[in-house]
């Protein structure tokens, strides 16, 4: 459960504690993976020297490490080449730019019109009137729409810019990690002790091309050159109309300049690229001791510092862009397929870098040992203590460039500079009471934490923790405990810049499936929405751009966790461990970012009140014909709104015995480990903010509860030990999950409501070869299971889904869950370690 008693800030549903070991000789050695397709190479070496110096009193390792872990592209893979999607705006499943032209649009905001034919280009669910000369088509009085077919661009529905195959379903990686730790009794039992470690971790990521979204002027006299006559003139008539209704009306007017929404997919600038590199280092130094024959002290400073440089390639220069169709700069030629020449795409790139930088800084002493000889009962154990103090400073900056800061890019995210510290001071302490009468044992436990904050917002909080463990025999252990925990906010989401980003979401006013839902038509209205779903407003992107940032006045978040459980060794069965917990942890004030997705649920489909805190990022940013655009964004930042609950039983069975057989050896017998480890999760519950509907995700998936969470999941494995050879068998397993959005049918067109459970079994081969030598070989996923193929039509429309693996639009990436399922398919692995 939750520890902040005992280890402070952060451990708000528990810790895991690695213990370091020394090294007395030298060890080596490294493993190598291989998919079975031949892709997705890594390997690692790894060493370790130790020994032992001044007679015996210090003792010293150093360490080191080098991983390499190659790419993977979504185009690499035949499940996830193509990126399918139409449900959520009422199509059938398709695959994106697979048999037709990808298609852009150019959207006129200037108002109404009576020019030029109408026809229905920009509403998916109605049959196209195309274009006649490639070029820009007739202006739709109806939906202020003027069309252009460029292929490489992007738009919803069929003909969608495929971005998948160049996307990474396996980043690279690159990692060197160096380290050491070392003591020294320097008399009287007193021992001086450091560790240091520095680790150069680098990173490259690639995304499809920059689409270039939002609102553009176009000069006439620029952009002509690279029109056909009737395009051109389509675009005179409108701006002539303009300009006729602004002189009526008294209006400024700038003849010659079409005001336009531009979606364009710069296809020839290759794709996007950043590499991030990251230096970290820590240093601690402490000394240990007694005081007396009771207590002990234990005292130490550590310092760490993180720094973090990032090179983008692939970006856009909006300025740049804007000057290239406004006769200011190169001229540009956006109307059509790879008509960026060399020369302009130089115009308008730009190569952006950031870096950021992170401290922290720990002072901490504690004594620990027995009130004496102090005991409850003759039988037990002396009464245990500890008490101590600690002091943490924790700062981070961010250091964009002049692009990157003034948001002139397009292409990765934008972000201010950010800059900002806190510290903490901490008086802890703890108790253990062992009591002993007979064969039977209870320990009582106890722990209490005060902290106060430099931050404002925050102040002084107080965590503790009491825990009772009770042995009625020596075969069975009942145990429970109660913990309140803290997690302060980290300097990212205190001081973190206001930031671009562009996340994956369905606007509601924009859906067809929502024309008829008078309470989503009313507040959609009420925003600047006349014609929910039904052409006014057309969603032309899987994206919507958003602006994220910090929030200096966020409080901590609290938990309150209490588990209940049991351990059984029975003495008739030898050999078997039987483990079960229920577990209970309750976060309060949780600090979140509410979704793009969650808060356009939120404000349109469940609260339908524009005046709540909750529709404060959508009021006055939709432009003339109700789109969000990068030119006013909704502004989400972190607030300690959410509350989240999970609860459940974790059961362990670990068995050994032996069985009366072997292969390898003279004896006859070899032996058996069984082992399980699985989870049910009763409840895994979100409460996005007070008065919002509960979602209980326990068995879900989807646009509300995102990925995958199994009411069961186990982990199983059965190895055999005979003589020098150990065979070892891993089962996983998660059970089926259904979706969680019930308003979208999903199994229309081949769709997913439910993903099936899902199983992969691992097999492993150990042997030693010599005394010194370990050999290891092995198969992940050894059945190859992996989301289906699907097939396609002519027109690029999905016929047949293999499995429920594979997902439409409800997905997290790559047509599925890469997070929670496996992407890569079987895979090879071989290692070996030596020791002297």
């Amino acid at each position: 459960g939750g520890a902040s008693a005992v280890y402070g800030s952060d451990a708000l549903a528990g810790v895991v504690n690695f213990r370091l070991r020394q090294v007395e000789g030298v060890e080596f050695g490294g493993q190598y993976a291989l998919t079975e397709r031949g892709d997705g190479a890594s390997y690692e070496v790894h060493g370790a020297i130790g020994t032992t110096f001044g007679d015996g009193r210090g003792n010293a390792t150093v360490f080191a490490e080098y991983f390499n872990r190659e790419s993977v592209f979504q185009g690499d893979r035949a499940f996830s080449n193509a990126a399918l999607g139409g449900e959520s705006f009422g199509l059938p499943l398709q695959q994106f730019g697979s048999a037709t032209t990808p298609r852009g649009t150019i959207t006129y905001t200037g108002g109404a019109s009576t020019l030029g034919p109408r026809f229905r280009r920009d509403n998916p669910n109605t049959p196209a009137i195309e274009p006649t000369d490639n070029g820009i088509g007739a202006f739709n009085q109806a939906t202020n729409a003027v069309i252009f077919d460029v292929p490489g661009t992007f738009r919803s529905g069929t003909g969608s810019y495929n971005y998948a195959p160049v996307n990474y379903l396996q980043l690279p990686q690159e990692r060197y990690l160096l380290g050491g730790y070392a003591d020294f009794d320097i008399g009287g039992g007193h021992t001086a002790y450091t560790e240091v470690a520095y680790v150069n971790n680098r990173v490259a990521q690639e995304l499809a091309a920059t689409p270039v979204t939002g609102p553009f002027n176009l000069r006439l006299a620029t952009v002509g050159q690279f029109l056909s006559p009737a395009s051109l003139a389509n675009l005179q008539a409108i701006d002539a109309e303009e300009t006729r209704r602004n002189v009526a009306a008294g209006r400024a007017d700038d003849p010659g300049v079409v005001r336009a929404n531009i979606n364009r997919r710069v296809v020839e600038t290759g794709s996007r690229n950043s590499l991030d590199e990251r230096n970290a280092f820590r240093v601690l130094g402490g000394i240990t001791g007694p005081l007396g024959d009771y207590i002990n002290y234990d005292g130490y400073y550590s310092f760490s510092r993180t720094r973090n440089a990032n090179v983008q390639e692939g970006n856009i220069s909006r300025s740049a862009f804007q000057r290239g169709l406004d006769g200011t700069g190169t001229p540009i030629n956006i109307f059509g397929p790879n008509t960026l020449t060399p020369e302009q795409i130089d115009a308008i790139s730009i190569v952006a870098q950031n870096g950021d930088i992170s401290t922290q800084q720990v002072v901490s002493a504690a004594i620990s040992g027995t009130l004496g000889d102090f005991a409850i009962g003759a039988d037990s154990a002396p009464v245990g203590f500890a008490v101590g103090t600690e002091y943490r400073k924790v700062s981070s900056q961010f250091i964009p460039d002049t692009a990157l800061s003034s948001g002139d890019v397009i292409g990765f995210n934008a972000g201010r500079p950010t800059e900002g510290s806190y510290d903490v001071r901490e008086v802890f302490g703890e108790l253990n009471v062992p009591i002993e009468f007979g064969t039977a044992r209870l320990e009582l436990t106890g722990a209490g934490r005060y902290s106060d904050y430099s931050l404002e917002a925050i102040g002084d909080v107080f965590t503790y923790a009491g825990g009772v463990e009770f042995a009625p025999i020596p075969d069975v252990i009942l145990r429970g405990q109660y913990q309140r925990a803290v997690r302060a906010p980290n300097v990212a989401e205190l001081f973190g810049g206001q930031a671009l980003g562009f996340p994956g979401a369905v606007d509601p006013c924009a859906s067809p499936n929502n024309a008829t839902n008078a309470g989503i038509v009313a507040i959609c209205n009420a925003n600047g929405v006349t014609n929910v779903g039904g052409g006014t407003l057309v969603q032309e992107n899987a994206q919507i751009p958003a602006t994220f940032g910090g929030n200096p006045n966020l409080q901590e978040e609290t938990s309150t966790s209490w588990t209940a459980g049991v351990v059984l060794q029975p003495s008739f069965v030898p050999g078997l461990t039987i483990t079960a917990d229920y577990f209970d942890i309750e976060i309060e004030d949780a600090i979140t970012t509410i979704s793009l997705n969650q808060s356009l649920d939120l404000c349109f489909v469940q609260v339908q009140d524009l005046n709540s805190n909750v529709c404060a990022p959508f009021r006055g940013i939709r432009n003339a014909l109700g789109q969000i655009t990068v030119a006013n964004t909704p502004l989400l930042g972190g607030q300690n709104i959410a509350t989240f609950n999970v609860s459940g039983v974790d059961l362990e069975v670990a068995y050994s015995t032996t069985l009366p057989f072997s292969l390898l050896t003279d004896t006859g017998e070899q032996r058996v480990d069984l082992s399980f480890l699985g989870t049910w999760t009763r409840e895994a519950s979100t409460l996005p903010f007070v008065g919002a509907d509960e979602v209980d995700c326990a068995g879900l998936f989807g646009q509300t509860c995102g990925e995958p969470t199994p009411q069961y999941k186990w982990t199983s494995r059965a190895s055999f030990i005979d003589g020098p050879l150990t065979t070892s068998v891993r089962w996983r397993h998660l059970s089926s999950v259904d979706d969680d959005d019930d308003g979208t049918d999903y199994s229309a067109f081949n769709g997913v409501e439910k993903i099936d459970s899902y199983d992969l079994i691992d097999l492993t081969f150990s042997g030693a070869v010599t005394e010194r030598a370990t050999l290891t070989f092995g198969v992940t996923n050894l059945f190859d299971t992996l989301p289906g193929t699907p097939e396609f039509d002519a027109a690029g429309i999905v016929t047949n889904r293999p499995n429920s693996l594979l997902l439409g639009d409800n997905q997290e990436q790559a047509n599925t869950y890469p997070s929670t399922y496996d992407v890569l398919g079987r895979r090879f692995f071989v290692s070996a370690d030596f020791r002297f």
